[in-house]
């Protein structure tokens, strides 16, 4: 019974590791496979003989002389410009970031710190907001813009994905700075802070990684945006994601599907170095109760 006792941990961590790295592989073969197939022509890559072709390359081998090939990436930057949609979405990215985390951070203060019934009333309808349908909004903006000669443009969908956006900032902030104790704001006022001195100097280098965490999800939500930016923007001012999309809209063009190969991996890549730069404030912003609060 003893050696029973002493065996059935490690077994049950052999069997946890077993899990982990299953885990690990299924959830990262996606992107490893379209990162392979990205440097293969489109007739092995979606080879209708074989997935071993998509391997070997022999189609690629025969066009380009070489297993790999960068047509993809030269045709969807060079030729089809995607590094405008790049330029695009870094602009919007930014705005959306900057205006949500300001605004956010603001309001989920004073929301934290109010005595007031009429905060939580507040926080109720933003939830509603937010919960709304992207599309709806959207629509309810159409006719204004239109209008005013502003659809098209890229501050449209800054504007759209700010208010978007802003709902859920607000209560993820207002949650990280009601785990903030009250007394480090008192303090501040008795050593002569004013309200917003004690808020800048003393609260948000407390709860930085809630920002990093909240500014984060407010990256994403405007990063991977489709529906606001594709219906806002002009063929002009397409982001990253519509862009993408309307390589996959003409597929009876030659190289197209490849095109949309390439830029899928270009547009995923930032994500990973992301995450993997801010894990450690992503994880501490989280376990500080923005989730749970």
């Amino acid at each position: 019974m003893t050696g029973r006792a002493r065996r059935r941990p490690a077994t049950l961590n052999l069997l946890i590791g077993i899990c982990l790295v299953t885990w690990l592989l299924l959830a990262i073969f996606p992107f490893v496979w379209t990162l392979w197939g990205s440097f293969k022509v489109e007739g092995d890559f979606f080879s209708k003989a074989g997935w071993q072709n998509a391997l070997s390359g022999p189609l690629t081998l025969l066009e380009h002389g070489d297993t790999f090939t960068g047509a993809g990436y030269h045709g969807a930057w060079v030729k089809e410009e995607f590094w405008r949609a790049v330029l695009n979405s870094l602009a919007v990215v930014v705005c959306v970031v900057v205006v949500s985390l300001t605004f956010g951070t603001l309001g989920g203060y004073a929301l934290s710190r109010s005595t007031y019934r009429y905060a939580f009333w507040l926080l109720i309808v933003a939830l509603v907001f937010r919960a709304m349908p992207p599309i709806t909004l959207v629509s309810g903006y159409l006719l204004p813009f239109y209008q005013l000669n502003l659809w098209g443009h890229l501050p449209t969908a800054i504007i759209v994905l700010v208010a978007i956006n802003q709902p859920f900032t607000l209560w993820m902030l207002t949650a990280f700075f009601k785990n903030i104790p009250k007394d480090l704001d008192e303090s501040a006022r008795v050593d002569g802070c004013t309200q917003f001195q004690a808020f800048r100097h003393v609260i948000i280098p407390v709860m930085w990684p809630g920002v990093i965490t909240t500014g984060l999800f407010s990256f994403l939500l405007a990063y991977n945006d489709f529906v606001v930016t594709a219906m806002l923007l002009s063929k002009q001012n397409q982001t990253m994601i519509p862009k993408i999309a309307s390589f996959l809209g003409t597929t009876q063009t030659e190289g197209n599907v490849m095109f949309s190969v390439a830029s899928v991996v270009s547009v995923t890549a930032p994500l990973f170095l992301l995450v993997m730069f801010f894990q450690r404030q992503i994880v501490s912003g989280l376990t500080a109760g923005a989730v749970k609060g």
